[in-house]
């Protein structure tokens, strides 16, 4: 996988991929023509029209651990366990966000969440089978964006821990 050409936010690039160039991470964009009628999901279209195996597609997902902000980032052929996600983090409850809390915090738009680059760093946990692939995709910050990197990379950007938060 190489690197692929700067991104400038002006040119096109989002606050993810601006994020990924500033750190010198190698990674590849995988841009999509996003259908909102394909009743997938975001991500297992995503996979569908990458032609990749689902297992290495991540959502990220915004939720509320004891009132703060957290991100949980997910394969997509999985459910998040909000249990686990607290417990991870040392706290005692997890829901999900409301939408427009996870937009104001992130500054992206439902569906096209991006664990990097994110208006407010908020605290990250990224599910344990991310180890077990040697790239991963998650959102470039929009609809009809992904981007595949180490496991590693995406931890050490986001300053996650990793835990078993996701189940079958």
């Amino acid at each position: 996988m190489a690197k692929k050409p700067k991104h400038s936010p002006g040119a096109g690039g989002t606050p993810a991929l601006v994020a990924l160039d500033v750190a010198g991470v190698a990674h590849a964009v995988h841009p999509y023509e996003h259908d909102p009628a394909s009743g997938l999901g975001y991500g297992l279209e995503a996979a569908q029209v990458l032609g990749v195996d689902p297992e290495r597609v991540f959502k990220t997902l915004v939720t509320a651990v004891d009132g703060g902000l957290t991100v949980a980032v997910v394969p997509v052929t999985g459910q998040l366990d909000l249990k686990a996600l607290a417990h991870a983090v040392g706290g005692k409850k997890a829901a999900m966000a409301e939408h427009a809390a996870a937009e104001r915090a992130t500054g992206y738009v439902v569906g096209g969440i991006s664990p990097l680059g994110q208006r407010q760093r908020l605290r990250t946990v990224v599910d344990a089978s991310a180890a077990r692939h040697p790239t991963v995709f998650v959102s470039g910050g929009r609809r009809g964006l992904d981007v595949e990197l180490a496991p590693a990379d995406l931890v050490r950007l986001t300053g996650a821990v990793v835990a078993p938060i996701a189940r079958p």
